[in-house]
């Protein structure tokens, strides 16, 4: 769900989403954390994402959706074409409803991540999937890298690429 998550997203990041939702977050964050060194996949840490991991990147992507309150039209698009890409079945689509009812608190999201590497691939996820334009998905994003430890020239990194 992850990958069909970043292949919906529009802008620049189509061309690069091609290459696998989880490489493009996974780079991300690699550059992020090494300071825009590049990264090739088979070198990096972040090629096994375990199951608990991508799906707190899920809930950190879902958290984000709904973080101004509201979950606009193109933001549900994204969602529900995820969905489908996914081929997620009725449970699946059960519990995308019932995290977009009651989504993960940021503490929920970052209690369990010890790893910097790990936050700031959770950090990429939740800023992958929104366009953080409205002050309280901002304010979300800040949080919930204040919470993971993610440093600022991180964020930084993160937000430049993504907005590329």
């Amino acid at each position: 769900m992850v990958d069909a998550l970043v292949r919906t997203r529009r802008s620049g990041l189509a061309a690069s989403a091609a290459l696998g939702g989880l490489a493009l977050i996974a780079g991300l964050a690699f550059r992020a954390v090494r300071g825009g060194e590049p990264a090739k996949a088979e070198n990096t840490p972040f090629t096994n994402v375990d199951e608990d991991e991508a799906r707190l990147m899920l809930r950190a992507m879902v958290a984000a959706t709904v973080a101004d309150g509201s979950v606009d039209a193109a933001e549900r698009r994204r969602l529900d074409e995820a969905v489908d890409a996914a081929g997620l079945d009725r449970d699946g689509r059960a519990w995308l409803e019932k995290e977009l009812a009651d989504p993960a608190s940021v503490d929920e999201i970052a209690d369990p991540v010890t790893d910097p590497e790990a936050a700031a691939r959770i950090y990429a996820a939740a800023r992958l999937a929104i366009d953080a334009d409205t002050l309280q998905e901002r304010q979300f994003l800040r949080m919930l890298a204040e919470a993971l430890d993610v440093p600022e020239e991180a964020r930084g990194r993160v937000d430049r690429e993504l907005a590329a």
